[in-house]
Parts: C-alpha cells; sequence; structure tokens
C-alpha cells in the first residue's frame, strides 16, 4: 500500500508531502489544476520514461519519492530480499535533473530504471484516463483473459518454449539447405584433421624441435672446442693449470709470502688453481655425454620441414599448428554430432513442436473456462451498471497460425440492444457505453488481482447520474480490503470515498503552484458543492452536497 510520496520542484510544486491510507481515496479539484501531477510524479517512482521539462521553473532537479508499506506483499518482499534491500517497507526515489539525467534509488540502494519497473508491478496498478481504448485492441483482450486466468506465467514460459523451437527450426532449415556446402565443409575438415592426426604435433614442441636441431647440427664443432678449452686448461706444456703451479711455486718461498700483498696474490692464485680444475672436470663430464648422432639429426629436421609444410597450407606459423589441431578438432566434432547431426536436430525440433502444442492446448483450455467465468463476472457489472440488457461475451478461437502465447486469439464482444448478436467493441459500442464496460472490465480485472492497491485516472468519463452513484460504490467496494486512488470529475463518485484530496493551482508573486490536501468534512462538502453547482456556492447546493456524502458513508455502515 501507498503511504506516503513526496514531490520537490516537480511541474508546479515545489514541495509536497502526502501521508495516504488504505480504503478509496478521491482526487479532486479544477480542470488544470494539476491532478495529473500525481499520478506524474508516482509514475516516475515507478520507472516511468523522464522528461526534463517536467522541473520546476527556475530549479536544477526534481526530487520524487513513493514509500510503500508491504507486509501484505509477498511478491515484493521476496524481489527486494533476492538483491539484499529488504527492509520493513518500500522507498522508491527518482531524481531527475534539467540535463535531463536521471537517477534512482530502491531503499537507498541504487537502482536502474528497469529494476523501479519491476519492483513496481508488485506494488501498484495504474489504470490510465485511455484504458477503454486499449479495449479496442485484441492484444489486449488475450492479457486480461490471461490475468484473470492467473496463468500469466505459463504463458511466459510457454513463450520461451516457442522461441527456442522457432530457433531450433531456423537452424534446421538452414542446414537443410546449405546441405552441400556443410558436407564439402565436413569433408575438409576430415582430411585437415587427419593430417594434423598424423602429425600429432605437441604444444611447445615446434620450439623444443628447433633448439633441439640447433644443437645437434652443431654438436661436432662443440665437441672440438670443447675438447681444446680442456687442453688450454690442463696440459703438460704450458696449460693453465701448469702455469698456476709454476707462479705458486715461485711466490710461496718469498719472504712475507704468508701476509700482505703476497699471502692476497697467494690466496687468489689458489682460488683461480681450484676454478680451473673444476673446469676441467666440467669438460671432460661434457665431452663424455655429447654425441654425434646424424640419425636424430635427420628425423628433426624432417619432423620440422613437416611442420613447416603443413603450417604453409594453412597460413599461419608453425608454433600455431597445435592449436590450430584444437580448433578444427572441436569443428569437426560439431559437424558429426549435436546440431549438426540433420537427423538428430529435426527430432529435436519436433519434440520442441510437440512439447508446445502440449502446453498451448492446456493454456487453452484453461483460457475457455476462464472466459465463461470472466463473461459471467463482467456481465453482473454492467448489469450494476445500467447496462443489465447487454450481452457481453468473451470469445475463444484458434489462431491459424501459432504465436508465443499461444494457440488462441480472444476478442471481447458485446451486444447493447436485446435481439442483436454480440459483435467487437469497437463497431458496437457508444462512447459512454464503452466507458462503462470498460470500467465493468477493469473492476473485474482488480477483483481478481494479487496487488491491493490500484490507481484509476478518470475511468468514469461518459458517464452520469445514478450510474455515476453506482461507480462510485463500485470503487469504493474494491478499496474496502486494500487501497484504490481514483481521479475524478463527479461528485458522486467522489462522495463515496473514504478521504478526500483535493488539487487547486495558486498564484503568487508571478509564480504557479500546486496544492495538495486531505479534505476534513466541511472541505469535503464545499468540494462536492463546487463539483455540483461551480465557482458560487449557493446554501441550496451546500446541502445538496452535505445530503449526497452523508447519503454516501452511511450506506456503507
Amino acid at each position: 500500500m501507498l503511504v506516503q510520496l513526496a514531490i520537490r520542484d516537480y511541474a508546479i510544486v515545489d514541495k509536497l508531502d502526502l501521508e495516504l491510507g488504505g480504503g478509496m481515496t478521491a482526487i479532486t479539484g479544477e480542470t488544470g489544476a494539476g491532478k495529473s501531477i500525481l499520478l506524474g510524479a508516482l509514475s516516475l517512482c515507478l520507472g516511468e520514461r523522464a522528461d526534463a521539462g517536467s522541473i520546476r521553473h527556475g530549479c536544477e532537479q526534481a526530487d520524487l519519492s513513493a514509500r510503500f508499506d508491504i507486509a501484505a506483499l509477498p511478491e515484493a518482499q521476496a524481489w527486494l530480499e533476492s538483491r539484499e534491500l529488504s527492509s520493513d517497507d518500500c522507498l522508491l526515489r527518482r531524481v531527475v535533473t534539467a540535463g535531463g539525467r536521471s537517477k534512482a534509488w530502491i531503499n537507498g540502494q541504487p537502482a536502474t530504471i528497469s529494476d523501479l519497473k519491476a519492483l513496481g508491478e508488485h506494488l501498484i496498478e495504474i489504470h490510465g484516463q485511455h484504458a477503454h481504448q486499449a479495449l479496442l485492441r485484441e492484444e489486449t483482450h488475450l492479457r486480461l483473459l490471461d490475468d484473470f486466468a492467473g496463468h500469466a506465467n505459463k504463458v511466459r514460459e510457454l513463450a520461451i518454449l516457442y522461441r527456442r523451437w522457432q530457433e531450433k527450426n531456423r537452424r534446421l532449415k538452414q542446414l537443410t539447405e546449405d546441405g552441400d556446402e556443410l558436407q564439402a565443409r565436413c569433408q575438409l575438415l576430415r582430411y585437415q584433421v587427419e593430417e594434423l592426426d598424423q602429425l600429432a604435433l605437441a604444444a611447445e614442441e615446434v620450439k623444443a624441435l628447433e633448439s633441439e636441431q640447433e644443437t645437434l647440427a652443431h654438436a661436432e664443432e662443440t665437441l672440438q672446442e670443447a675438447q681444446f678449452a680442456r687442453q688450454c686448461c690442463d696440459s703438460d706444456d704450458g696449460g693453465a693449470l701448469t702455469l698456476l703451479n709454476q707462479a705458486v711455486n715461485h711466490l710461496a718461498p718469498l719472504p712475507g709470502s704468508d701476509r700482505g700483498i703476497l699471502a692476497d696474490v697467494l690466496a687468489m692464485l689458489g682460488d683461480a688453481r681450484i676454478q680451473a680444475e673444476e673446469a676441467v672436470r666440467e669438460l671432460a663430464r661434457f665431452a663424455d655425454t655429447t654425441e654425434l648422432d646424424p640419425e636424430r639429426l635427420a628425423w628433426v629436421d624432417e619432423r620440422l620441414s613437416e611442420a613447416h609444410r603443413i603450417a604453409r597450407k594453412h597460413h599461419v606459423m608453425p608454433e600455431e599448428l597445435h592449436e590450430l589441431h584444437q580448433k578444427l578438432h572441436r569443428e569437426l566434432a560439431g559437424f558429426e554430432g549435436g546440431e549438426q547431426d540433420l537427423e538428430a536436430l529435426a527430432e529435436e525440433v519436433e519434440t520442441l513442436r510437440e512439447e508446445w502444442r502440449r502446453q498451448a492446448k492446456t493454456i487453452s483450455t484453461a483460457r475457455r473456462k476462464a472466459a465463461v467465468r470472466l463473461a459471467k463476472e463482467v456481465q453482473n457489472q454492467l448489469t450494476f451498471l445500467a447496462l443489465g440488457k447487454a450481452q457481453f461475451e468473451v470469445a475463444v478461437k484458434e489462431r491459424s497460425q501459432p504465436a508465443p502465447d499461444g494457440l488462441d486469439s480472444v476478442q471481447f464482444l458485446i451486444s447493447t440492444n436485446p435481439g442483436q448478436p454480440p459483435r467487437p467493441l469497437a463497431k458496437v459500442a457508444s462512447g459512454g457505453e464503452l466507458s462503462r464496460i470498460s470500467l465493468a472490465i477493469q473492476v473485474v480485472a482488480a477483483s481478481h488481482s494479487t496487488i491491493p492497491s490500484l490507481v484509476f485516472d478518470e475511468v468514469d468519463v461518459g458517464i452520469s447520474g445514478a450510474t455515476a452513484e453506482i461507480v462510485g460504490q463500485l470503487l469504493r467496494r474494491l478499496g474496502s480490503d486494500g487501497q484504490v486512488m481514483t481521479v475524478t470529475h463527479l461528485p458522486q463518485v467522489a462522495a463515496q470515498a473514504h478521504q478526500h484530496l483535493h488539487i487547486e493551482k495558486q498564484a503568487e508573486r508571478n509564480a504557479t503552484s500546486t496544492r495538495m490536501a486531505l479534505l476534513d468534512e466541511a472541505g469535503r462538502v464545499s468540494e462536492l458543492a463546487r463539483m455540483l453547482g461551480g465557482i458560487k456556492l449557493s446554501e441550496r447546493t451546500l446541502a445538496h452536497a452535505r445530503e449526497m456524502l452523508d447519503a454516501s458513508q452511511h450506506a456503507h455502515h
């Protein structure tokens, strides 16, 4: 239930805070006073498109917020909990800047406009003043029947299944039409994958082969040079070790060789001798382990040559062949199984089609049963609205072609004259009749809604007299167990409300603003009198207004 609406610098409102309660609230005011501002601000909080032109003149931004009591709205609670936004109530806030930018918050946390819309669907329903025009479109009839039947979720699931079926069917047609081309591609892939399978090149193998080729190709030269280096270090006729030993033998006997510079030099020569001996041992080990292997070299050369040849065919570098092999193997697997298998795909298409038809027939049966109940309830409301001689029907017919929402087309039919067969609303109903028919349908739809907060924007257009009083009784009845807000020009409707919100335009110092306030009993009498008799209120008009209010309120006690 909407419990508070705060408006700052929106349209001609500078500052407004409204506290709202349950039951039926009538919203009235002179034409142009700004009744649409209230619904406009609420719609923005619910995610409607923002317009920078709606910001109050001279202000930088409009700030709007709506607070809802969600104690009786488990779906709204679940939506908030799934996003870790749960709270005892729900606060929607929207800020629109003069530059056209918009920001939104839910319970103080930043949110997207789509979030506002999604959550708003669980909080409140707004029936616009042009709702009767929507009733002239058959797609509206189908949606209303599904909402009434309570299987809107099943219809959405059916639409998802339909899209899967159509997507697979399009794929099947494409594969069938491109069969020759795909078969040629598959044959090429088999040849390419088989060639790469035979090569069986491992990841990073090209780099390893190139390194090994370099080593094997220079093995003889490397071995000769290693042997020469070993002789330089250790030979009897002038090797490094022999010369180091001679140097040590000449310096060691000298006076002072155990201290100072000579001692340091002898230590360095000793270290050099140790390093030279280690180098000789390593060179000997290297020479012992290095082998000349022309056969291995020939094999490496041949394998690298084959890798380069295949790489040139595929226009890739040799080191990219392993990844290419994996990619072509996956593509071939896709052709040989899965969706590329025409027979398997055809079976899948048929399975989806049959499942769609099964679910569509179930929904169709439910629609036909619900159509009878909907027609009966609307017929009862029409009788209440002084259209008792009218005959209302909900026709459910099978479409010639399947559609996402099922097998059915739905059409609301009406006959307002006895003896005449029911015909489509657009071809039969007059303006006044259409308003009453529209209201009857909306009342029935609202009575089956799980959302207790409803807004009706001038749905009583074209209605007057005793029928207007009946309309007010209908709206009050809807508000008895929830919350109904209705914008109305009819005193008979406003008199039925539990509370009355009055909107008026005021001009002060070259500035225009809108004032909104809940009326007390005296204020309600004055406003009803204005709606009955105009600006100048006579005692007779006031007495009539007081009598109308008393009669309307006492009738429900």
